[in-house]
């Protein structure tokens, strides 16, 4: 007889076998690598029941945790692999994203909560706060690759560029969105109660904050990382990747210990960065570890989801959420994105192609799990995980099953228009469709 340890040690051994291995088999099938890991979850929790049962609620500061390292990482892998440099006009499919499609989906889905499912309002909001970003960790799929070595290189396609860029910066500023429901949830829904403070510190200190901190530790980490006085101190040429999480940590810390949000220091920390000494081969090294490392956390996160599954987490799923989910992912995502992005640069089929990939995950379940142990929805708390694991699963399975394909072809797509235009296929990433 096989024991617990020894099980649990031959399948850790297979799921980063598999980490390593699925993304390069999977590259042009209608799967990916989280829905494999999500059914390998399931699978593994329905069978193995001597398992212990990874309830988010019963275990809810090491799900919050667990989740916020996650989120961080791969924050800090999208700052680095963005190749654009950062100008008002080259970004502006993202403070579409960020401005007028989030705003969008959080008014909607919080209308959905209170009709629909039948939340209160501190409920409503945060379910809308949880599910608006498009996730950093899920949709690195259709973001872009890893950083260019030379300025020919250095431009991405609409769409990978706005994924990439919305889902780093957006995680952070939906987090107002769930401060106000943590107050709502404990003074009342009253304007008065809440509004002085929540504006003040949840929106513009905190904010202002990420943003100062993160661009200064930037600028510090990279002024050391490239032109340090003393070559013992110049990490560029040591090749030291794992120094990303350094930087990673220490951006999401300072940030936080003076109250900013430590998601939107990351990203602008590692932007800044990705600026300095923009075609140096160490950006690559830098990424390359933060990607792998953000891998192996997803892989372990994604089968402890299965196994919350397996264990129950959407027993109390009826066709009213099931609805209102299928309703966010394929109808007040993909509407609000192609209204936020009419008349911008990207052409009608990358639109909808951004518009489309709002994919849920990791950081809307470390957002709940965050609301949950800071406010008070004790009466709500096994509701609000059932619905967004819901949209999370959901997402994992419609997303995983279309990102190959509709990628693919908007690849194709752009090849033959860049020969159409330019004679040339190469040209492609500057090519609209």
């Amino acid at each position: 007889m096989f024991e617990a340890p020894s099980i649990l040690f031959f399948e850790a051994g297979l799921a980063v076998f598999a980490a390593a291995i699925l993304p390069k088999l999977l590259r042009n099938m209608p799967l990916s690598m989280p829905m494999v890991f999500l059914g390998a979850g399931i699978l593994a929790f329905t069978l193995l029941r001597n398992l212990p049962d990874p309830d988010p609620v019963k275990y809810a500061e090491f799900t919050t945790h667990l989740t916020e390292i996650c989120v961080i990482i791969s924050l800090m892998g999208a700052g680095l692999a963005l190749d654009r440099p950062f100008r008002w006009r080259e970004w502006s499919t993202t403070w579409r994203m960020l401005g007028i499609v989030m705003p969008l989906c959080i008014l909607v889905v919080t209308l959905l909560g209170l009709w629909v499912l039948g939340l209160g309002l501190a409920g409503a909001i945060l379910i809308a706060a949880a599910l608006a970003p498009t996730d950093p960790v899920l949709a690195s799929e259709v973001q872009v690759g890893e950083p260019a070595d030379a300025e020919t290189d250095a431009y991405e396609d609409e769409v990978r560029f706005g994924l990439t860029s919305e889902a780093g910066l957006n995680d952070g500023l939906a987090f107002p969105f769930v401060y106000l429901a943590i107050v709502m949830s404990l003074v009342g829904t009253a304007p008065e109660a809440w509004f002085p403070q929540w504006f003040a510190v949840d929106v513009l200190w905190r904010i202002g904050v990420g943003v100062l901190l993160g661009f200064g530790t930037g600028k510090l980490l990279s002024r050391i990382f490239f032109a340090a006085r003393y070559k013992s101190l110049r990490l560029s040429e040591h090749s030291e990747g794992f120094v990303a999480l350094a930087a990673t940590f220490l951006a999401y810390g300072v940030a936080e210990m003076v109250e900013g949000y430590g998601f939107i220091a990351v990203f602008v920390c590692a932007v800044t960065i990705r600026s300095a000494e923009h075609t140096h081969g160490y950006h690559k090294v830098l990424h390359s570890y933060v990607e792998q490392l953000e891998r192996l956390m997803t892989v372990v996160i994604l089968v402890l989801l299965g196994g919350a599954i397996a264990r129950g987490l959407l027993a109390g799923i009826g066709w009213t959420e099931v609805l209102v989910a299928l309703a966010f992912l394929i109808l007040v995502r993909p509407l609000a994105g192609w209204l936020g992005l009419l008349g911008s640069r990207p052409g009608p089929r990358e639109r909808l192609a951004i518009a489309y990939f709002g994919i849920r995950g990791i950081g809307s379940l470390y957002y709940l799990g965050y609301a949950l142990s800071h406010g008070e929805f004790d009466a709500e708390a096994r509701e609000l995980w059932a619905v967004v694991g819901l949209v999370v699963a959901m997402s994992i399975v419609l997303h995983g099953a279309t990102t190959a394909p509709l990628m693919n072809r908007l690849d194709a797509l752009r090849k033959k228009e860049a020969v159409r235009r330019f004679g040339d296929e190469n040209q492609a990433p500057n090519t609209t469709v």
